[in-house]
């Protein structure tokens, strides 16, 4: 039987230690006993890209996505995505990059060379912050899965991207008919109605972690700008 073998840990700046392990020919991100992502399970972070440019009338969008995670929704939108489209990725971990192109580099293919990406070690708070003030143009899109739901699980400081406060600077980051989308390991009411609250007209969506209607049960929420 093959066993998980550690292959490097991440601390992230004001948060937990991540863990990749190996699984065979599989990867897998843990934080304490929580499997954040794994090589196995990608169809719903797939789908997050996919669903939300469906819901974009744009054809070639600015989008923002905010943890690169396992990269898994950054391919899938540059699958979409025309060559003038831009895709902007924040990622607070340069330990992430590092393993994207050292133990999963077959995985990530060419993705850090493509053209259309801009890639940002920062907090995705920051990109929203400066689309808002003028610092850089705003998104048509702004895609987040930097925890496991929208609650600051991996930082606490992402607790404020998901607060009422949060969502309408994210919401104010938006191009007209923008859409920012959430991806969930769960569901939570709660932040359905936070979103309405924070001018969004909300689409909730169940996904499966696996394509074939199996795996997991996940959420992403997709929020259009209201009056957009």
């Amino acid at each position: 039987m093959l066993k998980r073998e550690l292959l490097d840990t991440a601390q992230i700046d004001d948060g937990e230690l991540l863990e990749l392990f190996s699984h065979g020919r599989d990867f897998m991100i843990l934080l304490g006993r929580n499997e954040l992502m794994s090589t196995r399970m990608r169809f719903s972070e797939e789908q997050l890209a996919e669903m939300t440019l469906d819901r974009l009338s744009k054809t070639a969008p600015r989008i923002l996505i905010g943890g690169y995670g396992m990269g898994f929704t950054l391919r899938a939108a540059l699958a979409r995505l025309p060559e003038d489209a831009q895709v902007v990725v924040a990622e607070i971990s340069e330990k992430i990059i590092e393993w994207a192109q050292g133990p999963m580099a077959d995985l990530t293919g060419g993705t850090m060379s493509d053209p259309r990406l801009d890639l940002k070690i920062c907090d995705v708070a920051a990109l929203i912050d400066d689309a808002n003030d003028g610092t850089c143009a705003k998104f048509d899109a702004i895609l987040l899965d930097v925890d496991n739901g929208p609650d600051g699980m991996v930082r606490a400081d992402n607790n404020r991207i998901y607060s009422r406060t949060g969502l309408g600077k994210a919401r104010d980051a938006l191009k007209p008919g923008g859409i920012v989308s959430v991806w969930s390991a769960a569901r939570d009411y709660g932040f359905t109605k936070r979103m309405k609250e924070a001018g969004y007209d909300v689409d909730e969506v169940g996904v499966r972690s696996r394509p074939n209607n199996k795996g997991a049960h996940h959420v992403i929420w997709f929020g259009k700008k209201r009056g957009a």
